[in-house]
């Protein structure tokens, strides 16, 4: 599935002075006063799809928002992307619109598709204890197939682009007229996309006792003409800002798949000179689990969530202050209010789904004047969150690579070395050296022989020079897996190459540069090669420029992608399904080569792309045949029935 832009949405706001580097922090000591999700009249429901997420604070747009909204009272919003209004106007309206079958009784309205389908997913977290709610999100570049078999069951929700929902609207495929609830999500970059006509149009058709919503990070004069006509009578819900810098703070990112995390997490803190450090995860349950797999692999961590009494969370944090654990394994709740001079490093185990949540966490570290480090690991499926983050702090986040085998092995030398030196400068030694003389004198071992022994046991089941490490990669994100392809290609912008000729073909015939797999999906599944595409470059990230010929059979299909395609990549593409069928997808080899093709019972050979029109005119199909008018066809003689 997609990546939600806040599901389950969670502690923090902020806004940025759009002439300053200054980003917005709340006051740490009212955050811990916050209200929890069960104080604010929510259903048992949605709670319930809350709790299942690990959260408990309402972010401060949340707080306003939602008891607004359960009064059945319309909103004004001012708010940001990644804020958390999302769960907003999700979690009240979910609690209180009796939805009713065969009847679409919420729509909300989003700018672009991939925040539909973000939202649309973010609604379906929060319902999970509601099987009767159906959301279908409707937008454009989507086969319009799939949405109209979608509508057919009459969704209780739908999120809708505006020129979409237009459209199925004149197919009156989408009925407006008992809607309950309606939410306008960042109107400002909805209307200025040019959507004000289709807006108003849609406003028209909703029920004038509907609740409505309206969400604006600005309010420029067409925001205002859409308030001033459909919101009525309303109230609004604004956020105060804060400011906290992020400059003093190196941030980077990996990028890596879920399973792999852990493995990552122990390779960056070998790799890293540190003193202390805080990991971020989302939820209660990750922070003990971590934990303990970091304690397994010989670190020294202990977790800190909301679940800590809070003598033992003041204990925690004093044996962090003290230097007797280095790393605190924490949820957003349970850091705030840390105030730990010695933290060096802030790792994002889980990404935040709210960008102030981020400027708060990497906030821990750079204190006292010091520099400070922020790490952040994110799926490919995560990318748009690290494109939100860098938006809203205007500071681009650099990659970095997992550290190697040999990087790791340099460090443990390094970390062994300092502590023989720190051993020698602190004295006392006398009765080790005597030690060593008399292994001398009566095995008659040289001293470097028996130094090298005592090393080989001083590395306590963590070897210095690790030989079982298993290979992980970062996976690359499309932007640098298409400049890498552009290195290796010389593929530059297409202003700057060379007319080409034909593409060079290898004996198999596909492209050179390029290898062919195959799909257990094809024509019979009604797969087309946009779905295809969509399916490759949704699940694993890459450009649709990067994607090489497709070739639609019955059975299967055959899809072209760059050569030496990574392991981790190629996991992802093993479990993609394309319109809910499983791929099978595999590496085309010579002992493994095309299925055999059999043609599907009554198939029509040779029309697979002339319409019925172009056939009565004389077209001819792909064999270059020309197909019998109807006039051609052989007569047939009508069955007759009863005497004559």
């Amino acid at each position: 599935m997609t990546q939600i832009e806040n599901p389950n949405n969670l502690p923090g706001q902020e806004v940025l002075d759009p002439n300053s580097t200054a980003i917005q922090q709340e006051n740490s000591d009212s955050s811990e006063k916050s209200l929890k999700f069960s104080d604010l009249g929510l259903s048992a429901e949605v709670l319930e799809g809350v709790q299942k997420a690990g959260y408990e604070t309402p972010s401060p747009i949340q707080a306003k928002a939602i008891p607004i909204f359960l009064s059945g009272k319309n909103l004004l919003g001012t708010a940001q992307t990644g804020t958390g209004k999302t769960a907003a106007f999700t979690l009240p309206l979910l609690s209180r619109i009796a939805f009713k079958k065969n009847e679409t009784s919420m729509l909300v309205l989003s700018p672009t598709r991939e925040l539909a389908i973000q939202v649309a997913e973010a609604i379906q977290h929060f319902a999970v204890a509601m099987p009767q709610v159906h959301i279908v999100p409707v937008y454009g570049g989507q086969d319009i197939g799939i949405q109209l078999r979608a509508l057919k069951r009459t969704p209780q929700i739908v999120v809708a682009t505006p020129g979409r929902l237009i459209d199925h609207l004149k197919r009156k495929t989408i009925s407006l007229e008992n809607v309950q609830a309606v939410v306008l999500d960042e109107a400002d970059e909805m209307l200025d996309m040019g959507f004000m006509d289709e807006v108003e149009e849609i406003l028209s058709k909703i029920p004038a006792e509907a609740q409505r919503g309206l969400f604006s990070a600005t309010m420029p004069a067409n925001v205002k003409k859409i308030i001033e006509r459909y919101l009525g009578k309303y109230e609004e819900a604004c956020i105060e800002a804060k400011t906290a810098t992020v400059d003093k703070v190196r941030q980077r990112y990996l990028t890596i798949r879920s399973e792999q995390k852990m493995e990552a997490l122990t390779r960056v803190l070998e790799g890293e000179t540190y003193d202390g450090v805080i990991i971020f995860v989302r939820t209660k349950q990750s922070t003990a689990e971590v934990a303990e797999r970091l304690e397994a692999r010989g670190f020294n961590a202990a977790p800190l969530s909301g679940d800590l009494a809070q003598t033992l969370r003041e204990r925690t944090i004093n044996r962090l202050k003290e230097g007797k654990i280095d790393i605190v394994v924490a949820t957003d709740v349970a850091a705030r209010g840390l105030d730990v001079e010695r933290i060096s490093h802030v790792i994002n185990y889980d990404i935040p789904y709210d960008t102030e949540s981020y400027v708060h966490r990497i906030g821990r570290t750079a204190r006292a004047g010091r520099e400070g480090n922020a790490i952040l690991f994110i799926t490919p499926r995560e990318r748009r969150l690290l494109k939100m983050i860098e938006k809203a702090t205007r500071k681009a986040i650099d990659p970095m690579e997992v550290p190697t085998g040999e990087q790791i092995s340099e460090h443990r030398v390094n970390a062994f070395k300092q502590k023989v030196f720190d051993t020698i400068d602190a004295g006392n030694l006398e009765e080790f050296r005597n030690l060593i003389e008399k292994l001398v004198e009566e095995k008659g071992i040289p001293a470097l022989e028996i130094a090298a022994a005592v090393t080989k046991l001083a590395q306590a089941g963590q070897p210095i020079f690790p030989t079982d490490l298993p290979d992980i990669k970062s996976v690359p994100l499309r932007e640098e897996r298409k400049k890498a392809r552009e290195d290796k290609f010389g593929n530059g912008p297409k202003e700057d190459r060379a007319e080409r000729g034909r593409r060079e073909e290898n004996e198999n015939g596909v492209e050179a540069g390029f290898e062919r797999y195959y799909l257990g999906v094809g024509k019979r599944d009604h797969v087309s090669p946009r779905d295809i595409v969509g399916a490759i470059a949704g699940e694993s990230g890459m450009e649709s420029s990067e994607i090489g010929r497709i070739k639609l059979f019955d059975r299967f299909s055959t899809v072209e992608l760059p050569e030496g395609l990574a392991p981790e990549i190629k996991l992802i593409l093993e479990e993609m399904t394309i319109r809910g069928y499983p791929t099978k997808f595999r590496l085309m080899t010579d002992d493994k080569p095309f299925p055999k093709e059999r043609p599907s019972f009554g198939e029509k050979r040779h029309r697979d792309s002339i319409s019925r029109k172009e056939r009565r005119h004389g077209k001819r199909d792909s064999h270059d045949r020309p197909f019998r008018e109807r006039d051609d066809r052989p007569f047939r003689k009508t069955r007759r029935f009863g005497r004559h």
